[in-house]
C-alpha cells in the first residue's frame, strides 16, 4: 500500500514510526518543510492550503491510503479545496479523516456516543462538522472519521508540564472530558485502514476524567507538590485556554472496540502517566 499524509503533525509521526513498514511508500505534507524534523523515509513536500506543487498531486493520486490532519478554515476543507479532481476520481483509496469529540459540544458530562448529534458552539468544532460532512460526501460515505480526544505522548503530557513549571490546576465543578494517547490513535488509524467501510468512531479513552486529577496524578509519580487548585472563574486564561472548558462530556468508544476491534494500549491516564514516567519522561 502507498500512504500520503496530509498534515504530518504529532499523530500522524506517530502512525508512521509505529506502522510505516505496513506501507510500501510513504509521503506527506508540512507547512514548511525546513522544519521537517524526525521524517527520516517519508518523501515530504510543502503545503500551506492552497496551490500544492505538481509533485503532491501526483503522490496523492497514485495513493491507496490517504490519511488527513490538518484542520479545515472558515472556507472548508483546504485539501478538499486544493484537490478535488484527484478525490473525486473513479479509484478505490482509503481516506480517514482525523477530527475531534470537540464536535458533540457541552453534556454537562452527560454520556454521548457517535449516535449523539453534534452540537458545536465554538467557530472551530462548527468547522469539523461541516468538514466531516464535506469527506463524508465526496467519498459517498466511504470515508473513516476519526473523532479524536485530547491528545498526549512522548514530550506532551502531564510530566513535562509539570517539569517545566507550565501546569496548572483549574477547577471547574462537573468538568470532565477524554484522552488518548498518541499511540492508541496510531492504532486506530491502522484498523481504519482494513476496515471494509466506513463510518465515525470515537478514539478515547475509557475513563473521562476532570483535568486537575491528571495533574495530581503526574505530581504524585514525581514526588513533587502539584500546582495550587485555581478557580476557574477567576483565573486568568488566553480565550483559547478558556474556550477548552466550554464543554463536558463522557464520550463513549464502544464503538470503537467493538467495530474497529481496537485494544487500548492505555485505557486511563494512569495507565499511561505510569509509561511515561518510566521512559524517562518529566525527569
Amino acid at each position: 500500500m502507498r500512504l500520503f499524509i496530509l498534515g504530518l503533525g504529532y499523530s500522524a509521526r506517530c502512525f508512521v514510526r509505529l506502522f510505516g513498514g505496513h506501507f510500501s511508500h510513504i509521503a506527506g505534507t508540512v507547512r514548511d518543510p525546513a522544519q521537517r524534523g524526525d521524517l527520516a523515509g517519508i518523501e515530504v513536500y510543502r503545503f500551506s492550503g492552497s496551490n500544492p506543487d505538481r509533485g503532491t498531486v501526483q503522490r496523492i493520486g497514485d495513493a491507496d491510503v490517504l490519511l488527513i490532519s490538518i484542520p479545515p478554515g472558515s472556507a472548508g476543507d483546504p485539501a478538499i479545496a486544493a484537490f478535488p479532481d484527484m478525490l473525486a476520481a473513479d479509484r478505490h483509496r482509503r481516506i480517514i479523516y482525523l477530527s475531534t469529540i470537540g464536535v458533540y459540544g457541552d453534556h454537562a458530562g452527560g454520556w454521548v456516543d457517535e449516535s449523539t448529534p453534534p452540537q458545536a458552539s465554538l467557530d472551530r468544532t462548527r468547522m469539523r462538522v461541516a468538514a466531516e460532512q464535506a469527506w463524508t460526501d465526496t467519498t459517498s460515505g466511504d470515508a473513516a472519521i476519526l473523532r479524536l480526544a485530547g491528545i498526549y505522548g512522548p514530550g506532551r503530557n502531564a510530566l513535562v508540564t509539570l517539569r517545566a513549571g507550565m501546569a496548572r490546576r483549574i477547577i471547574k465543578p462537573g468538568q470532565v472530558f477524554n484522552r488518548v494517547h498518541v499511540d492508541d490513535i496510531a492504532s486506530a488509524i491502522m484498523a481504519a485502514v482494513h476496515h471494509p467501510s466506513g463510518g465515525t468512531w470515537n478514539v478515547c479513552d475509557d475513563e473521562p476524567a476532570p483535568p486537575q486529577d491528571v495533574i495530581t496524578y503526574a505530581a504524585k509519580l514525581m514526588n513533587v507538590a502539584p500546582p495550587p487548585e485555581e478557580v476557574f472563574e477567576t483565573a486568568e486564561m488566553s480565550v483559547m485556554a478558556r474556550s477548552f472548558y466550554a464543554s463536558s462530556a463522557r464520550v463513549s468508544n464502544a464503538k470503537l472496540k467493538r467495530e474497529l476491534g481496537v485494544t487500548l494500549a492505555y485505557p486511563s491516564y494512569r495507565h499511561a502517566l505510569d509509561a511515561l514516567w518510566q521512559a524517562g519522561e518529566g525527569r
